[in-house]
């Protein structure tokens, strides 16, 4: 349970939770999960639906909002042309000039499917990770551990991932992995190289991807969890969830989500205040 400003975690204070992780199917539905049966200190619920908060069976335990976002998917049965139009104009133009540029400097767009594809797409991936905020500062870059390669390897046997790779005159610059549940692509490991970001590696790979999608089998690509000026774009719908916390009502518990709510609070007051007019120039001098 981290204290975080931005993606820099402060400090961790560490719980045993169970998570419980709805679908996007499951959150569009409106569906409120029950809580397993289990030990330790409880539960974090994520994607549940905002209008359903209060729904949560919690039998006397705490809870915590931990954070609210919009939750944003594609549907990939429209077609791209309809997706395309569906875009505002700046925006396809902003995707058209983009693209442009990455074609001039020498972008070169692979796509991955099959288990021996995947053996060549793992290492573009891990060295791309390697330079990604992602992997440096909340562990979360590249998978490189066994068990989650073996994982990604039985889907890739099924049928059940596409990944794709952006080189730069043969430098990994960025890379794309989905992995399918049922008729739903999820958006799952996803990074790029900073050096390269001028080129907007990520939205250029992306842009490719969704060509490639609209001619798939998948129906929807679920873009999970948080949001972000880039599932903005490529999605067609969104749905309002919550992630929450549900707690044992212990002393140390009560004590953790008031810390929690404190910082939190604390640095939502500092965003606001560093966007004031007479702050902006020292909020650029510190960020230098």
């Amino acid at each position: 349970m981290p204290f975080r400003i931005g993606a820099r975690t402060l400090l961790s204070v560490r719980r045993d939770l169970v998570r419980v992780a709805l679908s996007l199917d499951a959150a569009l539905a409106g569906h409120v999960p029950p809580l397993p049966p289990a030990g330790g200190d409880g539960y974090l619920v994520t994607s549940l639906p905002a209008s359903r908060l209060g729904e949560v069976d919690a039998a006397g335990r705490l809870i915590a909002v931990r954070q609210r976002y919009m939750r944003y998917h594609a549907d990939l049965t429209i077609g791209h042309d309809r997706w395309h139009a569906g875009l505002s104009r700046s925006a396809r133009a902003t995707l058209a000039r983009k693209c442009r540029r990455a074609a001039a400097a020498g972008v070169e767009i692979r796509a991955y499917r099959t288990p021996q594809e995947l053996g060549a797409f793992h290492p573009i991936a891990q060295a791309v990770s390697a330079t990604t905020y992602q992997a440096r500062l909340l562990d979360a870059g590249w998978p490189c551990d066994a068990v989650s390669l073996a994982g990604l390897h039985a889907l890739a046997a099924a049928d059940g991932l596409r990944a794709w790779a952006l080189l730069v005159r043969g430098a990994p610059a960025a890379y794309l992995c989905c992995t399918a549940e049922g008729a739903t692509l999820r958006y799952e490991h996803v990074g790029h190289d900073p050096a390269f970001g001028a080129l907007s590696p990520g939205v250029v790979l992306q842009a490719a991807a969704m060509r490639a999608l609209f001619k798939d089998r998948f129906a929807c690509l679920d873009f999970t969890e948080g949001e972000g000026q880039h599932k903005r774009l490529f999605a067609t719908a969104s749905v309002a969830c919550a992630d929450l916390l549900v707690l044992r009502p212990t002393m140390s518990n009560r004590v953790l989500l008031a810390a929690l709510a404190a910082f939190d609070g604390g640095v939502a007051a500092a965003k606001r205040a560093t966007r004031h007019p007479r702050l902006a120039p020292l909020t650029r001098r510190l960020r230098r």
